[in-house]
């Protein structure tokens, strides 16, 4: 046979995982493949079962991303760069006070639930009983209550959870262990416990029935719903945010969201309709002393006139009232627009914001002062939306109020010049009215006193119309307003997150069949010792000339003694392929080693000399390792004489060391006993002489050598037999012994050294060998026995 090509071993894969040898194992195991797929199965059923389902309700919503307030008279800071904004209105929608305010227009607080096989579902609106809860009462939250009914007038509740909570009326809540025993209570009355008061009402018309409820406070459910919404873009840099949430009802999702847009609409509205709320306001307060002064002297002119019978002014009296009334007119106008300068100085000293009343408002048409009072509101709506996410020391909020601060002195500042400005303007009117009352003394005395009663009465109307004038403006300009913001798509349907059947009954059989293959390959991967001839041939850097089957009697001498056996039959193709191997030659010597001890090489050797010699050959069995004799007891001869006897010269004549055994044609030369220098022997001229005069003497010379991994002496053998057969053992032999032996074979240059498969349990090779091995336990006659 030609030597192995290098070449071609150093193109193999270095792995020694070979996927092509696992399938025959993994079919081998298919029972437990379809057991793991059952089982799998129907864990994955009852998963499924017992998941309650998880719905994902959508809705998009348009958020306008808002100007910075002083964008006219500053340049942004950097707490305005970019899309800071909309990233606000986005932290308000998901924040706790938006969705507290949400849940108060909700009626979430009672959770109801029908009982199901594997787990419970939740109700929403179609429910057989309503509850209502006082919370102003200490109420039993956060656990499953089973309310059942046998009659139209009477329900028991039973608390079947083993963990409640105690929510009591200033809003903390307590761990609740004395839990009540089951109870009978009255429908449509307010039933009431030191754990509890409810009122529960029933819509079902059948008599009997039960369900499951549980009470929630605002606090729980607050942080459970800010906490599930989603909120995101619905394409990168738009301002339409799609809002999601996971709930276990469809229908509890679309009312949440749908209510949150509502909610969060209704307060930007509120905040945009603050500045007109406030503006009403102060000119409610102004216009009440105004309109009570108006009637009364109305009623006063009135009686005036009935009284003196004086109905028309004379043209002198006409022209003095007529200017009179201008300047007073004047006068109220600008004593009114003080009152407010004063006012609004009052809020800014005490930085009370929200009650400011901007100037247009009430007709003071000052550029300047309505542009910074408009900045200092949408400042002060700018910080109250931040603090809702943020606290008073973050960046944004303290650049807020320094823009504020400023503003503040700013305006305070204009309001001192328009002040004295107004009070310079005041004290002209004055001193006008006092020039034309001169005039007015001249005239008679009736028509004085009917001037002045028409003055107070001018006066009055004048400056009640002026204000319900601008009422009616701030009142209608209210009313018109509309949000900014919108709803773009309700939340409407949803679909269902979890469970998912088909791909979970599909990932249980992938799984299921998956677990026994993957404990098959990790097995595979960790494996240390060589299992499969295939591993041998793919890795070896010589050839595998045989393979021998596991012995499983208790004799080594199986060729002789269960010829007909498949062990046997291993042996005879052993000798056929090593025939093949030398061709012309009628004479062989060859040596059995190994990496370790127990690989089977004393077996071996006894039974390749024991096939040889029944073929008529000459045999001999020499017996190299002196450390562990072994050949002596299965021939049942003495070791007290043997190859150490003749190589320490205590017997010249190695004739005489030599036992013929009961069988023809076969002897065997045993270790004897063990020298102290047993390598020191083998290397002696009295053991090449003995080798020469072996291989004269005999057609076939064996030697059984010790192990090669573990002694220095065999490596040294090699130069004296024509062959090596070098043995692994199945599931004994270390893979690294592949790599030592191709280690020797390259770094010693060795030739004709082959390699043996040992031990083989052909009652646990998978599907495959037969046409490696070519035969098996049960078809020879003496396997059958």
């Amino acid at each position: 046979m030609n030597e192995f090509d290098e070449n071609e071993f150093s193109e193999r894969s270095e792995s020694s995982f070979d996927i092509k040898s696992l399938i025959p194992k993994v079919m081998k195991i298919w029972p437990w493949i379809l057991l793991s797929i059952v089982v799998f199965f129907f864990s994955g059923y009852y998963w499924t079962k017992t998941t309650v389902p998880t719905y994902n309700v959508t809705s998009k919503f348009f958020i306008k991303e808002k100007e910075s307030a002083l964008a006219l008279f500053e340049k942004p800071s950097i707490t305005e760069v970019g899309n800071v904004g909309l990233q606000n209105e986005v932290i308000i929608l998901k924040s706790k006070p938006t969705a507290e305010a949400t849940l108060k227009n909700l009626d979430f607080d009672v959770e109801y639930f029908r009982r199901g096989t594997f787990i419970d579902h939740r109700l929403y609106k179609n429910t057989p009983v309503l509850i209502q809860v006082d919370w102003n009462s200490a109420q039993v939250t956060n656990g499953l209550v089973n309310l059942s009914w046998e009659n139209d007038t009477h329900f028991t509740l039973t608390f079947d959870d083993d963990n409640y909570t105690k929510y009591l009326p200033d809003g903390t809540s307590t761990a609740f262990k004395n839990i009540p025993e089951p109870e009978k209570f009255p429908f449509g009355e307010w039933i009431e416990t030191n754990h509890f008061r409810l009122n529960i009402a029933k819509v079902d018309p059948e008599k009997s029935g039960s369900i499951l409820f549980k009470v929630r406070d605002l606090k729980s459910l607050t942080n459970q719903f800010s906490s599930a919404l989603k909120v995101s873009a619905v394409e990168r840099g738009a301002s339409i945010m799609n809002l999601s949430i996971n709930t276990t009802n469809v229908a509890v999702g679309e009312v949440y969201l749908n209510t949150l847009m509502q909610t969060y609409l209704a307060k930007e509205l509120q905040e945009k309709n603050e500045v007109y709320a406030n503006t009403i306001s102060f000119i409610d307060s102004q216009v009440s002393g105004i309109a009570d002064s108006l009637r009364f002297f109305e009623r006063q002119l009135e009686s005036f006139r009935s009284q003196n019978r004086f109905f028309d002014l004379s043209a002198e009296g006409s022209a003095v009232f007529g200017q009179l009334s201008e300047l007073e007119s004047q006068l109220s106008e600008e004593k009114f627009k003080r009152t407010y300068y004063q006012s609004l100085k009052d809020y800014l000293v005490r930085e009370n914001y929200r009650d400011l009343v901007v100037p247009s408002g009430i007709g003071i048409e000052d550029p300047i002062l309505n542009a910074q009072i408009e900045n200092l509101l949408s400042l002060q709506v700018e910080k109250s939306r931040l603090l809702a996410t943020q606290k008073e020391i973050s960046p944004a909020v303290r650049e807020v109020n320094r823009k504020i601060d400023n503003l503040n002195s700013s305006i305070r500042e204009v309001l001192t010049n328009v002040d004295q400005n107004a009070q310079r303007l005041i004290s002209e009117l004055e001193r006008r009215i006092t020039e034309i009352e001169g005039s007015f003394r001249n005239l008679p005395q009736t028509e004085q006193n009917l001037i002045r009663i028409e003055r107070q009465f001018t006066l009055n109307e004048n400056l009640y119309t002026f204000l319900m004038e601008k009422r009616s403006e701030a009142a209608i300009t209210k009313a018109s307003n509309t949000a900014n913001n919108k709803i773009i798509e309700p939340a409407d349907g949803g679909f269902q997150l979890a469970p998912r059947p088909v791909r979970n009954y599909m990932a249980s059989i992938l799984l299921g069949f998956l677990f026994p293959v993957l404990i098959v390959l990790s097995r595979e991967f960790f494996r240390t010792k060589i299992e499969d001839v295939k591993y041998l041939e793919k890795f070896l850097k010589t050839s595998v000339v045989a393979t021998i089957l596991l012995n499983k009697t208790a004799d080594n001498l199986v060729v002789l003694k269960h010829g007909k056996s498949g062990i046997a039959e291993g042996f005879r193709s052993l000798r056929a392929n090593l025939r093949f191997l030398q061709p012309n030659e009628d004479k062989i010597s060859l040596m059995v080693t190994s990496t370790i001890s127990g690989e089977g090489k004393t077996f071996c050797a006894i039974n390749l000399a024991s096939v040889y010699s029944l073929t008529g050959k000459k045999t001999i069995l020499v017996g190299c390792d002196m450390r562990k004799p072994k050949i002596f007891g299965d021939f049942k001869v003495s070791n007290n004489q043997g190859l150490s006897t003749y190589l320490s010269g205590q017997e010249k004549d190695w004739k005489k060391v030599i036992n013929h055994t009961e069988f023809d044609n076969l002897d065997i030369l045993v270790s004897g006993p063990t020298p102290p220098n047993p390598a020191e022997l083998l290397f002696t001229e009295r053991f090449d002489i003995l080798m020469k005069e072996l291989k004269e003497q005999y057609d076939v010379v064996i030697l059984d050598t010790p192990p090669v991994g573990l002694v220095s002496e065999t490596l040294d053998l090699l130069a004296h037999v024509d062959f090596t057969l070098f043995l692994f053992r199945q599931n004994y032999s270390q893979r690294a012994f592949v790599e030592a032996l191709n280690g020797l074979k390259s770094s010693k240059n060795l030739k004709n050294i082959y390699a043996v498969f040992n031990g083989v349990d052909s009652s646990k090779v998978t599907y495959g060998y037969g046409y490696t091995y070519g035969y098996g336990y049960g078809y020879y006659e003496d396997d059958k026995k």
